[in-house]
């Protein structure tokens, strides 16, 4: 996990290394400074020596301003490679997600993978911080204050052998029982962000069926489950606070006692009052760097989940990947389905596709009907690699899809999938994700072949009409035109649109048809619909059954042998006409 995390640092390595190196000199002069004040009071207070005095009084200004500075240049540099670190593993982890397959998204929730960006980040962020500043700086500290302590009195130093490990074994009983708590916390943000994901995404239909109240109970329930478990946390976290306090008191204390009763009996020979102010100041940094060694631990344990989090997302390798030698050109707009077979969790009794043997000839235009969950839409996938065949052979071009290099594949094949969606920014910039070099003039050609230009060129901004996130100020047949004219720009050889016009009237759905066959001959279309209308002057229509092929043919063939066609057709016309 560490190896992975680490390969983020790159070129933020040299503030990573920097910093300890500023943080061991700054704990160096901290160190010395102790000893500084002993000899001031020992050789130049009570020995009078007012030389003496000046002098050390210079040595310590100096080893505060250098251990400032240090200290100053160790933050910068932590700050630096800390943030550096953070920035980098969220490139990672969004250019990771980028190159998943459907397959992989399926398997997190988008709740999941943000909290994984946002909150798991800042927290390792946060231990990286700590591990190459605090967790440099403590054992340094503790360790060289032991030896100091121990080098000027070994008696007086036994006092640290009691309370040691009294301060260690509480603070590590307190962490053992707050990070299961913590662990549990980072799976309820999940939660957390999966109702407020919902709940702004889906306002209106809220709004619509008037239930705010039931949307504010279930943001209230998650809420309070972080809260109840954080208080938790936090309770348990203050435990340490009085525990320190405790600790530091008791040997002060037992320090003051021991010390006195030394310098008494030894008449300062064993000990000076010079050392004794020294042992104070020496304890006081022993058991605060315990005390902040329990805080580095307890920020490890704390991102620890977190760190688990973020390498199980860098881990996760896509299941769909170019070949060794993929490739680069598809040669036409041909597709063909051999014994195709297909599930999502990838097992022989879940097939939502099964034996599907089709073959489409370029420059076709392919109608696909079938009732909900027939399996229209896992059939298209398949053709641009959104998932790969369970079983079987799928050809593009005469070639296995599986042989394509990703890009050129998904270059070549336009999707105007069922969800539709748009981008925030202006109407030309959601259209030139077809094609970012395309011409305004390219633009509104695909525009008006898509049937949107008529609309857009209303808007009292045209083309630079600003799109809000996800299409919410645009109707929904304009967002399903706005997104054919974009999937249109691509030039695309193979055009699918799932059930893409299903909110457009069928006097347009009849102009889109009409352009797609004057315009664009060449490319194939393969059009998912719900109304018969949208397909019956198609070359050849597949009726889609349970996931298998129930017929093929033309609409007057069909309306003729397939029963499934000939019912939907009755359904659909015998209120009356489509178009009245």
């Amino acid at each position: 996990m560490v190896k992975k995390l680490s390969q983020s640092i790159r070129e933020y390595k040299k503030y990573a290394i920097l910093t300890p190196i500023c943080v061991a000199a700054e704990v160096i002069l901290e160190i010395i400074i102790p000893l500084l004040m002993a000899n001031l009071i020992d050789d130049g207070i009570y020995g009078g020596e007012m030389n003496m005095v000046y002098k050390i009084g210079l040595e310590l200004i100096l080893c505060a301003v250098l251990s400032l500075i240090f200290g100053m240049l160790s933050g910068k540099f932590a700050a630096k490679a800390s943030s550096g670190f953070a920035k980098n593993l969220r490139k990672d982890l969004y250019y990771k997600v980028q190159d998943f397959s459907f397959t992989n998204i399926d398997s997190f929730s988008t709740s999941s993978l943000v909290t994984r960006l946002t909150t798991d980040v800042t927290n390792v962020q946060n231990a990286f911080q700590m591990i190459i500043r605090i967790a440099v700086r403590t054992p340094l500290m503790l360790i060289t204050s032991l030896f100091f302590a121990i080098s000027i009195s070994p008696r007086l130093s036994m006092v640290f052998l009691v309370i040691i490990p009294i301060l260690a074994i509480g603070l590590y009983l307190i962490i053992t029982k707050v990070h299961p708590i913590m662990k549990r916390v980072f799976r309820t943000y999940d939660d957390l962000n999966n109702v407020v994901e919902e709940n702004v995404a889906g306002i209106r239909v809220v709004k619509s069926f008037v239930i705010e109240d039931k949307e504010k109970k279930k943001f209230g329930k998650v809420s309070k489950s972080i809260f109840d478990d954080f208080s938790k946390a936090e309770k348990l976290m203050a435990l340490t606070s009085q525990l320190m306090q405790f600790a530091i008191y008791s040997c002060i204390l037992a320090i003051s006692w021991f010390g006195a009763k030394i310098i008494i009996e030894s008449g300062m020979t064993e000990l000076t009052t010079g050392e004794l102010m020294t042992m104070f100041t020496y304890s006081i940094q022993i058991l605060s760097s315990l005390m902040m060694l329990s805080m580095v631990m307890v920020m490890i344990a704390i991102s620890k989940s977190s760190a688990e989090r973020i390498v199980e997302v860098l881990n996760t390798e896509s299941d769909i990947k170019d070949p060794k030698k993929p490739i680069t050109e598809v040669k036409d707009g041909s597709i063909e389905f051999k014994n195709v077979a297909f599930s999502y969790v990838n097992s022989k009794k879940k097939e939502c596709l099964k034996n599907i043997n089709v073959s489409i000839k370029s420059g076709e235009t392919v109608g696909i009907i079938g009732g909900t969950g027939s399996g229209k839409s896992s059939l298209v996938n398949l053709i641009p690699r959104l998932y790969d065949v369970t079983e079987g052979e799928l050809l593009i071009g005469g070639e296995n899809v599986k042989k394509y290099h990703i890009e050129t594949l998904r270059n070549e094949v336009s999707c105007v999938l069922q969800k539709n969606v748009l981008f925030s920014g202006t109407i030309t910039e959601n259209i030139k994700w077809g094609d970012e070099n395309a011409s305004d003039e390219d633009v509104k050609r695909v525009c008006k072949l898509a049937q949107a230009d008529e609309f857009v060129s209303q808007f009292p901004n045209g083309y630079d009409t600003y799109i809000e996130e996800g299409g919410t100020n645009v109707s929904g047949g304009q967002k399903q035109r706005l997104c054919i004219a974009r999937a249109l720009l691509k030039h695309p050889k193979i055009l699918i649109l799932d059930d893409s016009t299903s909110a457009v009237d069928t006097k347009t759905d009849s102009l889109i048809r009409k352009a797609f066959k004057e315009e664009i001959p060449n490319t194939t279309k393969i059009i998912i619909a719900q109304r018969i209308s949208s397909v019956e002057d198609c070359d050849k229509i597949i009726v889609m059954d349970k996931g298998t092929i129930n017929g093929i043919g033309t609409h007057e063939e069909l309306l003729k042998n397939n029963e499934i066609y000939r019912e939907v057709y009755e359904s659909q016309t015998k209120g009356g006409d489509d178009n009245e």
